[in-house]
């Protein structure tokens, strides 16, 4: 039987604190409260408790402290402690206070999570060049016909979009540059101006962001799906190097595939030239296309096919990093498809930049 009483301002309780009990125990002590201030709970005659009699002690310390600065509860035998300590909130500690970053700590780990990133991609691009230069020598760890099946993928599918907007953005160049040359009488230099430009830097470039957008994706997200899928454990532990198994294959693609996708983006970016070199500049298809190839040395050709290799190895490089990186369920998987596509980018056009300086 439960029963609750207060002598010499401590409130005794006994028998059963359950969930059967402490509806009526609350009550009653909500009625003694309101005449006495007792600051003692004695707990020595409970022969029971459970998580609703802790809960109920437990709103019955907190109306005693709104009177009374300390409270105590004595009396309790080893197994009532024990289900006071498992049950009690009172016990579990308080969440520590987060500190405020400031901006410069915060911009030092910013650089230190930089530097750590770009020693993982540099380790990475170590390990790719000797597994991509061996997989010359020896198919030994590669699927059979998986350079065929990647350059299919990654670079025959991407001609359409390459071809359409580099046949867009040669037009709208030339058109661009065409009403100015023809207010100076230099209708010819049009055609200077498409080639040399076409083929050092925006054919290269152009070409490079749209693979770097469809391609480079497909390769973070295909590499991320298989490590959080663990498909990359699981070649491991069959002894297979997933960079070897999986990288090489779309490296060699690439590298072989982007110069190609950059001659094609450079001849149909000529093509929407040499239309408004005829239509609106009266020049010859025969002109435009004979001083195009005169201006032309073997030096832009050799930066043009160099440029799009060293692009296709930061795509493959890049995109596999993030997708190596990726962990836990599906938002990884587009987040290190966001980055990677982000990344490469503007790795491609920094390194743009850098080569046009070098080779100005």
């Amino acid at each position: 039987m439960t029963e609750l009483k207060l002598t010499n301002g401590i409130l005794h309780f006994s028998g059963r604190l359950d969930f059967k009990t402490v509806a009526e125990l609350d009550e009653q002590v909500s009625e003694l409260l309101h005449k006495e201030q007792p600051t003692t709970i004695d707990v020595s005659e409970v022969v029971f408790l459970d998580s609703a009699g802790v809960a109920f002690l437990e709103s019955v310390q907190d109306r005693i402290k709104s009177f009374s600065q300390a409270v105590f509860l004595q009396g309790a035998s080893e197994d009532v402690k024990a289900v006071l300590t498992t049950f009690s909130a009172l016990e579990i500690p308080p969440e520590p206070e987060v500190r405020k970053i400031g901006y410069f700590e915060q911009s030092g780990e910013d650089a230190i999570a930089f530097l750590q990133a770009f020693y993982q991609v540099l380790v990475m691009a170590a390990d790719v060049f000797y597994w991509a230069i061996l997989g010359l020598f020896s198919s030994k760890g590669q699927r059979r016909g998986s350079f065929a099946q990647q350059g299919l993928l990654l670079g025959f599918q991407a001609l359409p979009v390459v071809s359409l907007l580099s046949l867009i953005i040669g037009f709208i160049i030339a058109l661009q540059s065409a009403i100015q040359l023809r207010i100076y009488g230099g209708n010819i230099f049009l055609a200077d101006l498409m080639s040399v430009s076409m083929v050092r830097e925006l054919g290269p470039l152009m070409t490079a962001v749209i693979v770097s957008g469809r391609s480079g994706s497909a390769i973070a997200s295909e590499i991320a799906s298989m490590q959080v899928s663990e498909e990359i454990d699981a070649l491991r532990m069959m002894a297979i190097n997933p960079i070897r198994y999986v990288v090489v294959p779309k490296f060699h693609a690439l590298t072989i595939m982007l110069p190609l996708l950059v001659v094609f983006s450079i001849l149909v970016s000529m093509l929407g030239g040499l239309g408004i070199a005829v239509s609106y500049l009266d020049l010859s298809p025969y002109t435009y296309i004979n001083r195009a190839i005169q201006v032309l040395s073997m030096k832009d050709i050799f930066i043009s096919f160099g440029k799009s290799a060293f692009f296709a190895w930061l795509i493959v490089i890049i995109a596999s990093h993030f997708g190596f990186s990726a962990r836990g369920g599906a938002e990884d998987v587009g987040k290190a498809t966001t980055n990677s596509v982000v990344a490469s980018i503007i790795s491609v056009i920094f390194f743009d930049a850098l080569f046009s300086l070098l080779y100005i």
